[in-house]
């Protein structure tokens, strides 16, 4: 069956929308060459949706496209009337995280006892590797101290949803992953903390007490009203189940436009050296993650599943904890940079495990 033309359109007026905006910028109009630049990544995004094979990247592009536009046009995302955007981020988070806990159910955490030295070995390396890779690329940074900070949170914070996706996608242990995601989430309030006062004390002060409480009311409280509700109402919503990836999805990129709209001026001064840093930090979780799975003796699959749950961070909850801190517009810029690019080269690597079942498998069969 024939793809409908309109994709194989939109690919091509987005080669001409990136080739307008090259020129534009190449003439020293770069200031002037927002329109191009969005409507490149729209219809990007519109010509990925219709191949299966790209179609996990249109959020991603999406994303770049809403952040173009809260670089070019901040003035609409920072304040409505009297109303500052910022103020939607925490609901935002909550509403995430209740949806999370719609979806789960004790079940979830059965996995602890089928696979427990899988999900220490996730959990223990989730709480190493990227507290510590953040806190060293945060010295070598140079950035102003909140900047630097930022780095550090991201690197503190667990893992979220897209995780779960990427491991799906990746044909790696889903099960594994959901239960990782599920413990280092419900840990977070108290560990995340603890670890932002031990690495990134030198940078900004940490009130670990008042930061405990406000990552116990962004995760814990809307998780276990998710739970409840799920619980009281299994299998009579059906409806939010489907609802809620798509709300959660809008709810992201929301975010992310509001953070990059209140550090607009910061991030245009540091965008390039922050953007490489944070692609360093998400390969170096990757890439760890996976080697330290493989040298305590975890499988190929096992091993693909904490490689993704290392690499992957809970942007949208590190956002809300810089929010919390008064420091949206300098420790947020490195979460909302983090959380579009996590989703490119997540999806890059999900789909290279796709392609290349593991060795054990093939034994299998």
């Amino acid at each position: 069956m024939k793809k409908p033309i309109i994709y194989k359109i939109s690919l091509g007026l987005a080669v001409l929308s990136l080739l307008i905006f090259s020129a534009m910028a190449l003439m020293g109009e770069l200031s002037g060459a927002g329109m191009p630049i969005v409507l490149f990544f729209v219809l990007l995004a519109l010509g990925f949706s219709g191949y299966k094979s790209l179609r996990d990247y249109v959020f991603a592009v999406l994303i770049f496209a809403g952040v173009s536009l809260s670089l070019y046009w901040p003035q609409y995302f920072v304040q409505v009337g009297e109303f500052k955007l910022t103020g939607l981020i925490i609901p935002l988070i909550q509403i995430i995280m209740f949806g999370m806990g719609t979806s789960m159910s004790v079940k979830d955490f059965a996995g602890v006892v089928k696979s427990p030295k899988g999900v220490l070995v996730g959990v223990v390396a989730q709480l190493a590797i990227m507290p510590l890779v953040g806190y060293g690329l945060a010295n070598l940074s140079g950035f102003a101290p909140e900047i630097a900070a930022g780095i550090i949170l991201i690197g503190c914070s667990p893992s979220g949803v897209a995780s779960n996706v990427m491991a799906y996608l990746a044909k790696a242990n889903l099960a594994l992953s959901i239960t990782i995601t599920s413990i280092a989430t419900l840990l977070a309030p108290f560990v995340t903390p603890l670890l932002m006062k031990l690495l990134a004390g030198q940078f900004v002060d940490i009130d670990v007490l008042s930061m405990m409480w406000s990552i116990t009311k962004m995760i814990i409280l809307p998780i276990g009203a998710g739970l409840l509700f799920n619980h009281l109402l299994h299998g009579r919503t059906k409806w939010l189940d489907n609802v809620m990836p798509l709300v959660s999805m809008f709810a992201i990129g929301l975010i992310i436009i509001v953070i990059t709209a209140a550090g607009r001026d910061s991030l245009l001064d540091i965008g390039a050296l922050l953007l490489l840093l944070v692609l360093v930090h998400n390969v170096f979780g990757y890439t760890l993650g996976y080697w330290f799975a493989r040298t305590v003796g975890m499988n190929e699959r096992d091993s693909r599943t904490i490689s993704i749950e290392v690499g992957m961070q809970n942007g949208g909850l590190a956002s809300g904890i810089a929010n919390t801190l008064g420091k949206i517009a300098t420790m947020g810029l490195a979460p909302a940079v983090f959380g579009p690019l996590m989703n490119i080269t997540g999806s890059i690597l999900a789909s290279y495990w796709h392609k290349n079942v593991p060795v054990e498998e093939t034994r299998d069969m």
